[in-house]
């Protein structure tokens, strides 16, 4: 996890939103390899492990085969590997600074995203197993609430292995309002708020209101 990303994080619990706390362990290139964040208000704490924060309401350890809850038949990317180019014009992102918020299997296209669009940080969230921090990708393990405050976003890709309603209320609620919303799904159950731009090669993309 970037160290600077901790001031974007919050407690998932049902209470108001307010700055973790965070004790380091490994800290390696302003990656936190290691430690704990503790919420001031409720007091849970949050491990940090291979660099990966595990906000899980079991707290189970996070292992390299583990990638979060999953549907019983995860849908395939409408997205192949080569169309990164095809997502950031979607995203509509121009100028580096801030985070783009990937979901689910929509975490695999980071690394080819940051190629292309320098100076903003990807938050994957719940990312598939296989996949580690990089310097351009922090990485949150979570149970349907996405552990970050409100409206912090500049864009979010929410992947077809976790298009559902809970997830896609917790990306709509970390956009910033005007940014872009992408599902790997053309008929999404979206929360209110959102206007539809398009749906169409298996994606829907909206604006937040």
């Amino acid at each position: 996890m970037h160290i600077e990303l901790t001031e974007m994080l919050r407690c998932p619990e049902p209470h108001r939103e307010e700055m973790l706390v965070l004790s380091t362990g490994e800290v390696k290139d302003r990656m936190v390899r290691s430690g704990i964040l503790g919420c001031p208000v409720c007091h849970k704490e949050y491990p940090i492990s291979r660099g990966i924060v595990n906000f899980r309401r079991s707290h189970a350890r996070v292992s390299k085969d583990e990638s979060g809850p999953r549907p019983a038949y995860a849908p395939p990317s409408p997205l192949p590997s080569a169309d990164a180019a095809s997502l950031q014009a979607l995203l509509e992102l121009s100028g580096p600074g801030g985070y783009v918020v990937l979901v689910g299997a929509a975490v695999r296209q980071a690394a080819r995203l940051a190629a292309l669009m320098h100076g903003i940080h990807f938050v994957g969230i719940n990312a598939p197993g296989d996949m580690e921090e990089q310097p351009s990708l922090s990485l949150l393990y979570a149970s349907e609430k996405v552990p970050l405050r409100t409206a912090v976003a500049r864009g979010v890709v929410v992947g077809a292995d976790l298009a559902t309603s809970p997830w896609l209320v917790e990306a709509h609620r970390v956009l910033l309002r005007g940014r872009r919303f992408v599902v790997e799904n053309e008929e999404p159950e979206l929360p209110i708020g959102l206007i539809q731009l398009a749906a169409e090669n298996g994606l829907w993309v909206g604006e937040k209101r």
